[in-house]
C-alpha cells in the first residue's frame, strides 16, 4: 500500500523534531498519538476512553474507541456487557477491552491548536529528560559553551545538547558575558526542575580551579601529583595544596610550569586571579605555617581537639600574615580547615605574662602562700592546684629553694583547698536537687554534677537524655570562618570520646539500652568495615 503525502509528511515532521532536539523518534510519535487522542475525546467526548496508533513505518494513523467488558454496564460511553462483547469476540472476558474503529477526523482550528501544545509539551518533557539523563553524570567536569542570553545578571549558557546556567553568584567578579561569547565552567549540579535550565554550572566553585590544574599539569591527570585542598576568593587571590606521589617531582615546580607557562594559564582563565601554591604535609602544624605564606611564622601552638591553632608571627609580619582585609589567613583556614589565631610576639609575650601572674595569684590565693612561692610554683610549670596536689612530692622538693617539708607543707594545703572546693560544690549540688546516682557514671566530678544541675538535669533518666554536643559543643562552618558554640561540660576540658562514654553508660542504666544492643552495634559496625576494605581492595 502507497504512503499518502499526509502520512509521509507526518513521519518527516517526526524525525526532523527528533534530529533538532536530540531525542528518539518514537517519543515524538507517541507525543503526536497523545495530542490526536486528546483532540478526538474533544470530538466523541471526554468521558470515551479514545485510543491513537501511528504506524512508524507508514505513517498510518489508527483511532480506536476503548470499551471496558463488564457484568453490568454503569457506563455506557466506556463500558461493554459480557454478552454483547462475546457478539463481537467469543472468547472475551470480564476485563478485556473491545476496540471500535473510529472514522478518520478533520481536525478543527482549536483541536489543531490544543494538539500542537500536547506536542510541544511532550517533546519538551523528552528533551527536558534527555538532557538530565546525559549531564547527571558530569557532575564535576568542565564544560564549553557559548552565551545564549543574560538575565538579570544569571549567564545562559547553550552547551549544544544542552541548556545550562550560570547564577550571579557563581560569576567571577566584574565578568561580563554578551551574546555569542564562549564560556568554560565547572559543573556543581544537575536535578530536575518543571521549567528553566537544570544543569548547574559555576566559575567561582574550588574544584573550577583543580580542574583546570588537572587540565593544564598532565601529572595531575596522571595522578602523580594529588590536589588535597583548594581555598578561593574568585577573581582576587586562591591558594591550592599539592602533594607528589612521586619524590622525585617537586609538585609545586610541577604546577607552575617552565616560566610559570601553566599556572599563568590558569590564572588567565581565572580573571587574573593570584594563586598560591602550596605543598601539603601531613604534618598539621607545617601545612598551616606553608599555607600562611608568603608570611614568616615564629611559633605554633595547636589544639587538635577544637581544631584550632595559635600563630606567632614577628611584629612586622602581622599585616602580611592577615591580609589584606583578613583575606590571608581566611584562605589558610579554609585550606587547612583549621580555626587560626594570629599573634604578635610581643602579644604573645604579654598573654604569657598575663597567664603567670594569674597563675601565681592562684597559688598565693588557694595555698595561702607569699608571692615569691607562687611565683615559682607558676615558673616551674604548674598549672592548677589540682597537679600541686597529687604530684609526686619529689617534684616539688626538687624546686631550688624548697625541701621535704616545704613541699609537704604545701602538698597538705592544696589538697585542703581542694576538699573545700568540694565540699562547696557537693553542698550546691544538693540545693539543685542532683541525685547521687549520678555521680556513677564514669568521669563525673562533683563540679560537673553542679553544671548539669543547672542545666536542670537531676537524674540518670535526665542525662541519658544529653546528645554528646550538648555536653562537649559543637562547631558550625558558614562562609569560611567557624562558629563555636559551648556545652556543658565544655569547662571541664571533657573530650568527645569520654562524652560519649558518659552517655552510654546513663542510657544504660535507664534501661534505654541494654549490652546486647552494644554489641549488635559494633558488629555491625565491624562488618561495615570489613565490606569497605574489600571494596577498596
Amino acid at each position: 500500500m502507497a504512503v499518502s503525502a499526509n502520512r509521509l509528511e507526518l513521519l518527516q515532521i517526526a524525525d526532523a523534531v527528533a534530529r533538532e532536539k536530540s531525542i528518539d523518534k518514537q517519543i515524538v510519535i507517541a507525543a503526536m498519538a497523545d495530542a490526536i487522542q486528546k483532540a478526538a475525546r474533544s470530538r466523541y467526548g471526554q468521558e470515551t476512553n479514545i485510543r491513537a496508533d501511528i504506524n512508524p513505518t507508514t505513517g498510518e494513523m489508527k483511532l480506536q474507541r476503548l470499551l471496558e467488558v463488564v457484568e453490568t454496564v454503569e457506563e455506557y460511553a466506556r463500558e461493554i456487557s459480557i454478552e454483547d462483547a462475546r457478539h463481537r469476540n467469543p472468547d472475551a472476558q470480564v476485563g478485556d477491552f473491545i476496540a471500535d474503529l473510529l472514522p478518520p477526523m478533520d481536525f478543527g482550528r482549536i483541536a489543531a491548536q490544543s494538539a500542537k501544545q500536547v506536542i510541544v509539551q511532550k517533546v519538551r518533557e523528552a528533551e527536558r529528560d534527555r538532557q538530565y539523563d546525559e549531564y547527571r553524570d558530569r557532575v564535576g567536569e568542565i564544560v564549553n559553551g557559548s552565551v545564549k542570553r543574560v538575565e538579570y545578571g544569571n549567564v545562559i549558557v547553550d552547551l549544544g545538547r544542552g541548556e545550562a546556567i550560570i547564577r550571579r553568584d557563581e560569576l567571577i567578579p566584574r565578568e561580563n558575558y554578551k551574546y555569542g561569547d564562549r564560556v568554560r565552567a565547572y559543573v556543581y549540579d544537575v536535578r530536575r526542575e518543571q521549567r528553566g535550565p537544570q544543569i548547574f554550572l559555576s566559575r567561582t566553585h574550588p574544584q573550577f580551579m583543580a580542574k583546570l590544574f588537572q587540565m593544564e599539569v598532565p601529572e595531575i591527570y596522571d595522578g602523580i601529583i594529588e590536589i588535597k585542598s583548594v581555598a578561593r576568593d574568585p577573581g582576587s587571590r586562591a591558594k591550592i595544596a599539592v602533594i607528589s606521589r612521586d619524590s622525585s617531582i617537586d609538585p609545586v615546580g610541577a604546577c607552575v610550569g617552565m616560566r610559570g607557562s601553566r599556572v599563568q594559564a590558569v590564572v588567565g582563565e581565572l580573571q587574573g586571579e593570584k594563586i598560591d601554591i602550596i605543598p601539603w604535609s601531613q604534618d598539621a602544624a607545617a601545612f598551616i605555617v606553608n599555607a600562611l605564606q608568603p608570611a614568616e611564622v615564629a611559633k605554633v601552638v595547636l589544639d587538635e581537639d577544637a581544631e584550632r591553632i595559635e600563630v606567632v608571627v614577628p611584629d612586622d609580619q602581622l599585616s602580611l600574615a592577615i591580609g589584606r582585609r583578613g583575606q590571608n589567613v581566611r584562605l589558610a583556614s579554609q585550606l587547612t580547615g583549621w580555626d587560626i589565631d594570629i599573634l604578635t610576639e610581643e602579644e604573645e609575650s604579654q598573654r604569657r605574662q598575663k597567664e603567670f601572674v594569674e597563675r601565681s595569684n592562684l597559688f598565693m590565693d588557694a595555698l595561702n602562700v607569699d608571692e615569691m612561692v607562687g611565683q615559682v610554683l607558676a615558673s616551674e610549670g604548674f598549672t592548677s592546684v589540682e597537679e600541686v596536689a597529687y604530684v609526686d612530692s619529689d617534684e616539688i622538693a626538687s624546686i631550688d629553694g624548697f625541701d621535704e617539708d616545704t613541699a609537704s607543707e604545701i602538698q597538705e594545703r592544696a589538697r585542703e583547698h581542694l576538699e573545700r572546693i568540694e565540699s562547696e560544690y557537693d553542698e550546691k549540688r544538693r540545693t539543685l536537687g542532683v541525685l547521687d546516682e549520678l555521680r556513677e557514671i564514669p568521669g563525673m566530678t562533683t563540679a560537673m554534677l553542679v553544671a548539669v544541675g543547672e542545666d536542670d538535669v537531676k537524674s540518670i533518666e535526665d542525662f541519658a537524655g544529653y546528645a554528646v554536643d550538648d555536653l562537649v559543643g559543637w562547631k558550625e562552618r558558614k562562609d569560611g570562618e567557624t562558629k563555636m558554640f559551648e556545652g556543658v561540660l565544655s569547662p571541664f576540658g571533657v573530650t568527645r570520646a569520654d562524652a560519649e562514654q558518659m552517655v552510654v553508660a546513663a542510657r544504660l542504666k535507664a534501661g534505654w539500652i541494654t549490652e546486647d544492643d552494644l554489641a549488635s552495634e559494633e558488629e555491625a559496625a565491624t562488618e561495615g568495615e570489613a565490606q569497605d576494605e574489600t571494596q577498596g581492595a
